[in-house]
């Protein structure tokens, strides 16, 4: 059994998409993030980043595991499932992989900050990361034209690819003239798995879409805590 930290983001949805694919039995652990109970020592001591998500692994003496790029690697190589075991597909699924981690993740994680978040509008700075994150999709579109899936077969590339990309309306970027990313999006977004990891935990908003009151509600409890984390160790919301 796997215990799983998480929250509703897209960094914690990236975990429970890859258990529900890999049919592994997991205990949620549901942490509220606007109370800082990602900062309690009990969470510490499995993650000292402090932040989502995090897995214990008891069949494996209680082993735990935090990033959730690193998770997710751990996951595939633990079942031998979602990632090649020979040493170029392997790698083409980490290069993809670390494209997300270094790109796409901390690229909308920004625009989402200063675009939805943070008190003040700083122009430049909305347009440095939404501009970067819409370059970023244009990559993943000039791959997926030639290419089903990221790397070959479905694999845990493309599961940290989607759960940051499915949420693209909420960096306030659009898909338009990227046909074979709104393809793939789309056949991704139509796995069982996919759809039961989505809501483990849901989310009290829709990040694929705008404009409603949950949404600004959601906004509004964000932007205090950005606020909160000017004035103190608090960091911003984790998307």
């Amino acid at each position: 059994m796997i215990d799983l930290y998480t929250a509703a983001t897209p960094n914690g949805h990236k975990v429970s998409i890859a258990l529900e694919e890999l049919g592994l039995p997991y205990t949620l652990k549901v942490l509220d993030l606007s109370k800082g109970e990602q900062k309690t020592p009990a969470f510490l001591a499995l993650c000292p980043n402090g932040r989502i998500p995090a897995i214990v692994d008891h069949e494996a003496g209680g082993f735990s595991v935090f990033e959730s790029g690193a998770i997710l690697i751990y996951l595939a190589e633990k079942t031998g499932r979602l990632m090649p075991a020979d040493a170029q597909g392997r790698s083409l699924v980490l290069q993809w992989l670390m494209f997300q981690m270094g790109g796409i993740g901390p690229m909308m994680g920004q625009a989402n900050v200063f675009y939805r978040y943070f008190p003040e509008k700083i122009q430049p700075v909305i347009d440095r990361y939404q501009g970067e994150s819409r370059r970023l999709f244009g990559v993943l579109d000039a791959r997926l034209k030639d290419h089903e899936f990221l790397a070959g077969d479905y694999s845990i590339a493309d599961i940290a690819n989607w759960a940051w990309v499915r949420t693209h309306r909420w960096s306030g970027v659009e898909l338009d003239d990227l046909p074979h990313l709104k393809r793939w999006r789309d056949t991704i977004r139509a796995r069982a798995a996919v759809q039961r990891g989505i809501e483990q935990p849901p989310s009290s908003v829709d990040l694929t879409r705008d404009g409603d009151e949950a949404a600004k509600r959601f906004a509004q409890e964000a932007r205090q805590m950005v606020e909160m984390g000017r004035s103190s160790a608090t960091p911003p919301p984790q998307s």
